[in-house]
């Protein structure tokens, strides 16, 4: 009785592990660690300037610090086309969820700064104009008038 008992606890602890979306996760650490949230929308096989963001921002050297140094949690909520690009069933779902709550209209990419309850501070339509440095410094000084 004891292992039936044990056994589906565990399925019911892991059940509602896996229930988390990243986006409760991001909200959860960006609390603790007094962080905000950079949310992307992306179309990372179909669009262009989506691409260019992505190469030219996100994977930089300069935004990985934002990230190393707590001063964001980074999500990208991505929508590919390419059959061979698709995502989890359960990524699709979060990904609408998402947009239905920060991108209605659909834009790509579209770039939002949230804090840790999910309040947007910024918002980027398209391709950001400035360098990675200016980006970066914009989201810095804006966590920093967080405080």
């Amino acid at each position: 009785m004891k292992t039936l008992f044990s056994t589906i606890l565990i399925i019911v602890f892991a059940i509602g592990i896996h229930a988390q979306s990243r986006f409760e996760n991001a909200k959860k650490q960006a609390s603790q660690n007094k962080e905000l949230i950079l949310l992307n929308f992306s179309g990372s096989d179909w669009c262009i300037p989506c691409i260019k963001l992505h190469k030219n921002i996100i994977e930089t050297d300069e935004f990985k610090k934002l990230e190393t140094e707590n001063v964001v949690v980074y999500i990208n909520a991505d929508f590919p086309r390419n059959k061979k690009n698709q995502l989890s069933q359960e990524l699709k779902k979060e990904n609408v969820s998402l947009a239905d709550q920060y991108n209605r209209k659909g834009l790509f990419p579209y770039t939002l700064l949230l804090d840790s309850e999910g309040k947007i501070l910024k918002s980027w339509e398209g391709l950001p104009s400035e360098s990675v440095l200016a980006f970066s410094k914009e989201i810095r000084d804006i966590k920093e008038n967080q405080k």
